[in-house]
């Protein structure tokens, strides 16, 4: 059994999986736990769940408004580790841009298309909806994505559908350009509508371990 109290971004589990042994992994932060992951299925095709257990991330809405009372930061990369390849967009505490966290995917032969995340783990209204909304037009993205632990009121919604939508070349696809989940909805896998068969760049994919057929043994 391999231990690892302070995980980062997983090389020694990553290094004890491919020697086939059992490992433990341990760290603080929720985007060390999320990079895990996503190594963790680049490299061995193994999920969360099936192949290993994640103790201690939020399960419920209870677990996740806990969480954001207690680090409202954690709170949010957690959040965005639930929207697949997204990443923090920025990794240590500044000013307010209004963007939280950033993904690209690429559906055509032009340049890769700007996702932009923001959550919101309080009160939201409708002025937080026309704020991202300035905020998207500013960074001239192409879609967003508003995540709330709260439910989102009626208003909230119609702004977001005055946004319009992204017609994608795959398929010629409708996309709502402004969407919006709560949290339970992303715990229930509700995730947002991003082209499914684009190709999503944000949290950089590992390069897959190929199974060894026999393992030497070490000389003594």
């Amino acid at each position: 059994m391999v231990l690892d109290p302070f995980c980062g971004c997983g090389t020694a589990i990553v290094a004890a999986q491919k020697l086939r042994r059992r490992w433990i992994g341990i760290d603080i932060t929720h985007l060390a736990i999320a990079l895990i992951k996503y190594r963790l299925a680049d490299m061995f095709d193994l999920r969360e769940g099936e192949h290993y257990l994640v103790v201690g991330e939020p399960t419920t809405v209870e677990d996740a408004r806990a969480l954001a009372h207690h680090d409202r930061d954690e709170f949010q990369r957690w959040a965005i580790g639930l929207i697949p390849r997204a990443r923090p967009y920025q990794q240590k505490k500044g000013a307010d841009t209004g963007i939280d966290g950033v993904l690209f995917f690429k559906d055509d032969p032009t340049d890769p298309k700007k996702v932009l995340i923001q959550v919101k783990s309080g009160h939201v209204s409708v002025k937080d909806i026309r704020d991202f909304r300035g905020v998207m037009e500013r960074e001239q993205a192409t879609l967003g994505l508003f995540v709330t632990l709260e439910a989102p009121t009626r208003a909230m919604q119609v702004e977001a559908e005055s946004v319009g939508f992204y017609v994608t070349p795959l398929g010629k696809v409708s996309l709502p350009r402004l969407q919006i989940r709560t949290v339970e909805q992303l715990l229930r896998g509700e995730g947002f509508q991003i082209p499914s068969a684009a190709m999503l760049m944000g949290v950089s994919r590992a390069e897959r371990v190929q199974e060894e057929v026999w393992q030497g043994e070490l000389e003594m």
